[in-house]
């Protein structure tokens, strides 16, 4: 993250702290429509911080491009001569050492959009090491021996200085020898200090940017790390030579104790410094006892200290191998360049065996959980419940249910809990938290109005919950909510980059990026039964976790 990122951050976290006073203080005469604007505001900020802690930007440089827009039909119509459209223009390959590329082709405009989708997440850290996955997405921005350096040759000697160095710095620190941790960081700054005047700042950027692309940005999930920015059409093969250079010859140790204060500063921000992100993290915490979703992607504090270049050199050299990697380009391209192009770059990977995570497995949960906190913030209720990961066969149905329950304000709990109510300002639920690719949950949250508790919420959105296992949807609400989810999935289809974004996530959680389409047949195929099924199985006392953040005054 750059400092304009980070000016950006301490400006939103002064914002989230001034609406959260600012609710607090509000009475019954306050305006409905001020109110509603502000948690509206305030909502959006604390689901950027807390409730999607697994995404993290390391750097943004430009606003994405603009693009002609694929005609996208109506949901009303048949959609199946625009997926026959769209199969017939993909073309997939894989080279010898495993690397798999998607490419689309799209003429409208001539741009292209490229994402580079690493199969590796915060799931994938070893205990004990966890945010290294972010780390090194952060750490990808860096470099190579020739991109981002005035003289390598000089450079790496200092790097590999500063590692010994901070290794002595912490074995003094353990040993409680002050005078010599004083005198070991003096030197660490001094070499510090001539390292950095090595670095070309941002290279990477700058040609990008001067070359005409945009929107250079990555990020960590769960189970993901995504690399991604468009060029002009006629850019392909600087691309190629970019983003190949960038993973066959990275440099960890570049600026790396730099990065990891920036790091840490951004744990502080979302979550030492922000109520909602500790109770998210303390209720993930609670819901799982040994899945590593419970951990958090940016990594404990602890963790992030005690990471070294080694560390993180190792989890590179371990997970991002070229058949760990798949790549999507989308746009006004010729696959048959895309392919030979990709031989030429790529092709220089070496390959190496797949990692295979042992990842434990979440036994089922026996008896509700609860998890309460008290702090300075406008109270807050969250509600959890364990659902299958993605492949499974209910998957649109839990979709269906969650846009059924918190889609709009047309949904069963805005209408009730906000409107008719007025127990919460917000009400809201989504499936795949923290992550889709292995059982997770579903998840409900609602900021409670004042004069009400979260006990009142807890009560009343369990209501609604409840609804849908003893009461038949409406034929004519289950339409509605189906149209949306249909409507939502393409309306993501739009973009090149929307397009590459959702090929790779269904092709590397599930298998083929056909089940992209297949989703929508799915969802099209959810009857009431299904929904009343699928809740009597989930929204069970035993499968349930609680989620109480109180108000603190002062």
């Amino acid at each position: 993250m750059n400092h304009i990122s980070r000016s950006i951050w301490n400006l939103r976290l002064r914002i989230s702290t001034l609406l959260s006073r600012t609710i607090l203080d509000w009475s019954d005469q306050t305006s409905v429509t001020l109110r509603r604007l502000f948690v509206t505001l305030l909502t959006s900020l604390i689901l950027y911080w807390g409730l999607l802690p697994e995404v993290a930007l390391a750097q943004t440089q430009t606003a994405p491009p603009q693009e002609a827009k694929t005609q996208t039909p109506s949901v009303q119509s048949s959609i199946q001569p625009y997926l026959d459209r769209v199969i017939k223009q993909l073309t997939e390959f894989r080279l010898e050492n495993g690397l798999k590329f998607i490419v689309l082709e799209r003429h409208q405009a001539p741009v292209v959009s490229f994402l580079t989708y690493a199969d590796v997440g915060g799931v994938d850290e070893p205990d004990g090491k966890t945010g290294v996955a972010h780390f090194l997405e952060h750490l990808a921005f860096k470099g190579t021996t020739r991109i981002g350096t005035e003289d390598y040759k000089a450079e790496k000697p200092l790097l590999e200085t500063l590692e010994r160095l901070d290794a002595q710095i912490q074995a003094a620190k353990a040993d409680g020898k002050k005078d010599e941790v004083a005198r070991l960081e003096a030197e660490f700054k001094r070499v510090e200090s001539q390292a950095a005047k090595l670095v070309k700042q941002n290279e990477l950027g700058q040609i990008v940017e001067q070359a005409g692309g945009v929107g250079l940005n990555a990020n960590t999930s769960t189970e993901a790390t995504r690399y991604l920015y468009s060029f002009p059409a006629n850019k392909l093969e600087l691309w190629m030579s970019l983003e190949s250079e960038r993973f066959l010859d990275p440099v960890i140790r570049r600026e790396f104790y730099k990065e990891r204060d920036v790091i840490l500063e951004e744990r502080r921000m979302r979550v030492e410094n922000s109520p909602i992100g500790i109770m998210v993290e303390k209720f993930i915490d609670t819901a799982y006892k040994v899945h590593p979703y419970r951990r958090p992607v940016i990594g404990y504090d602890q963790d992030i200290r005690n990471l070294t270049p080694e560390d993180v050199q190792k989890f590179f050299d371990t997970h991002y191998v070229p058949s760990n990697l798949t790549i999507a380009i989308v746009g006004d391209v010729n696959p048959a360049e895309v392919k030979k192009l990709a031989q030429t770059y790529f092709g220089r990977y070496q390959a190496k065996t797949k990692a295979v995570e042992q990842i434990a497995v979440e036994p089922p949960q026996k008896q509700t959980r609860e998890v309460t906190l008290q702090l300075p913030s406008q109270p807050w209720y969250l509600e959890g419940y364990h659902r299958p990961a993605i492949t499974h066969p209910d998957n649109a149905v839990y979709e269906i249910i969650g846009s059924l329950l918190s889609d709009g304000r047309t949904s069963r709990l805005y209408k009730s809990l906000v409107e008719k109510q007025r127990l919460a300002l917000s009400a809201q639920g989504f499936s795949g938290f923290p992550g889709d690719k292995y059982p997770n949950l579903m998840l409900f949250y609602a900021l409670t109005a004042p004069g009400h508790t979260v006990d009142e919420l807890g009560v009343a959105l369990r209501q609604e919950i409840d609804k849908l296992k003893t009461e038949p949807v409406a034929a004519v609400d289950l339409e509605r909510v189906k149209t949306q989810a249909r409507a939502g999935l393409l309306r993501t289809l739009d973009s090149n980059m929307g397009m590459a974004q959702q090929l790779l996530e269904y092709e590397v959680k599930t298998g083929s990026w056909r089940n992209l389409f297949k989703q929508l047949d799915d969802i099209s195929a959810v009857t009431t039964a299904d929904i009343q099924r699928v809740a009597k199985q989930t929204f069970t006392a035993e499968n349930r976790t609680i989620g109480k953040l109180l108000s603190k005054e002062g």
